[in-house]
């Protein structure tokens, strides 16, 4: 049986003591129906297929160790998956499939998926499901319903990573979501994007989020959250919009608390701790020094001025230690971009790092498209390979992105951590079972736009604007319900 159509007959299903199932068909494979996992299970189990189960004792999301055990021993946790067997969704800008991965873990099945950029619609392809289709995505396309649309328009017009630009026109594509939501209503949707979104051109991305889904009913929770409360190796500051069709849908707990970052701790405090570089990088195989292996787990060759570079850096050090004569030209532009009129610019992008050594025993700073360009090892002297840096993104060593190296390395960065999306979608899940539409008016039920104890005035701004444009759509529908 080929690596593709294992996947496509295998379901992994949460058991009930944190661990992970896998049920394989292991009579004629190739007769198993080509449709979602959690119904694979269900069509052999029925059919009396020569089955197989596989326990993986999952200490971490990344990597798992193997143990058999036969088909009576697990028949108890197929039962449990008959619930979510029925929820479906539609991932919209779906890109490499982080939120796709985490939402099939958890049992749901995907109809349809889109992304307009080759590269993306290929690794979703080869990793997740023929399902996905390459389309540019407008308020008009043609969609199927589903129970849930889950998406996160491109972000890069809004990212601190880079300059920001206003007039992007990738940032309409936030509205596009919202409008497909509205008009098709699903049951819930899932949005997610970088924190630059907040407070990008002055907060008129939220409102383009908002207010459509508002007026249509959905009541909506909007959050900052941080990934390694989550449990990803990371700290990834994304929001996180999460709305239910006339229902009050929940927000998922933190499931970890984490350090190294602003405001971390204060989302969790006395919960186990986030798991750290050290333990997302253990049993990985030391990396090649050349060639293309198809994990992508290779070492880039380094220049002796880099390498220069690289040694002197100590753990948790950036560009920023180095003396100054080491620094990068383009790290010499970004620091005086800062500083040159005495106030940080608008348009002056994430704060510069250059290069950054991790720390072992901490959570990684958030992996970006540049991360294999700029992040050290904790404990050698050389860069991550992309294979490391998808391990902290919490992607399992069997997912291949496809495309150009420069290709991979954007959707590696631009992806949401599976480990997060699975603990959206079983939150998502348990609220979707007992969900009641008991509601005719949309509202915005929580907004958190930071982790930590003040606002900026820029921040602050944006909670104003939000509050104004909430009351409005409020009253509007209102008047609606009064004046059909």
């Amino acid at each position: 049986m080929s690596a593709r159509l294992r996947r496509q007959v295998t379901a992994e299903v949460r058991a009930s003591r944190g661990q992970r199932l896998e049920i394989e068909p292991a009579g004629n494979a190739e007769a198993a129906p080509q449709t979602a996992a959690v119904e694979s299970i269900w069509w052999s189990s029925r059919n009396r297929l020569s089955c197989k189960a596989l326990i993986r004792s999952v200490p971490r999301p990344w990597y798992a160790h193997k143990a058999w055990y036969p088909m009576d021993a697990v028949s108890p946790w197929i039962e449990e998956m008959s619930e979510s067997a029925s929820l479906r969704y539609v991932d919209l800008f779906c890109g490499a499939g982080g939120l796709a991965l985490g939402f099939s873990e958890e049992g749901f099945s995907c109809t349809w998926a889109g992304d307009s950029w080759a590269a993306a619609v290929d690794t979703y392809d080869a990793n997740i499901g023929s399902h996905v289709r390459q389309v540019e995505i407008a308020d008009d396309l043609d969609i199927p319903w589903a129970d849930v649309y889950v998406g996160g328009p491109p972000c890069q017009g809004f990212s601190s990573a880079g300059l920001r630009r206003d007039g992007d026109d990738r940032n309409t594509l936030v509205r596009v979501f919202a409008a497909l939501v509205a008009r098709n209503r699903p049951r819930a949707f899932v949005f997610e994007n970088v924190e630059g979104f907040l407070t990008g051109a002055r907060g008129r991305f939220v409102v383009d989020l908002l207010e459509p889904v508002v007026r249509a009913g959905y009541r909506v929770h909007l959050r900052k959250v941080n990934a390694a409360n989550y449990g990803a190796p990371q700290h990834r500051k994304r929001v996180v919009a999460i709305g239910g069709l006339g229902w009050d849908p929940a927000f998922p707990a933190p499931t970890h608390s984490a350090h190294g970052a602003p405001g971390s701790r204060l989302a969790a405090r006395s919960l186990p701790l986030a798991p750290t570089v050290a333990q997302a990088l253990d049993g990985l195989r030391k990396p090649s020094d050349g060639g293309s292996p198809r994990d992508d787990h290779v070492s880039r060759r380094l220049r002796p001025l880099d390498m220069e570079r690289i040694q002197l850096l100590q753990p948790g050090q950036t560009m920023r230690d180095l003396p100054e004569e080491l620094w990068h030209d383009s790290y010499k532009r970004r620091a005086n971009r800062r500083v040159m009129d005495g106030t940080p610019s608008e348009r002056r992008g994430g704060a510069p790092a250059g290069l950054r050594r991790l720390r072992a025993d901490q959570p990684s700073k958030a992996i970006t498209a540049a991360a294999s360009a700029e992040f050290v090892h904790p404990t050698e002297n050389r860069l991550l390979t992309l294979r490391e840096c998808a391990r902290i993104q919490t992607f399992p060593d069997w997912f291949f992105f496809q495309g150009s190296r420069s290709d991979r390395a954007t959707l590696t960065g631009n992806a949401v951590p599976p480990v997060l999306a699975r603990a959206i979608a079983s939150s998502l899940a348990d609220s979707l079972r007992s969900a009641q539409s008991t509601h005719e008016r949309g509202t915005l039920l929580s907004f958190v736009p930071t982790l930590s104890m003040g606002k900026s005035p820029a921040l602050q701004s944006v909670c104003d604007l939000v509050a104004r444009t909430v009351q409005q759509a409020d009253a509007e529908a209102e008047q609606m319900a009064l004046w059909p």
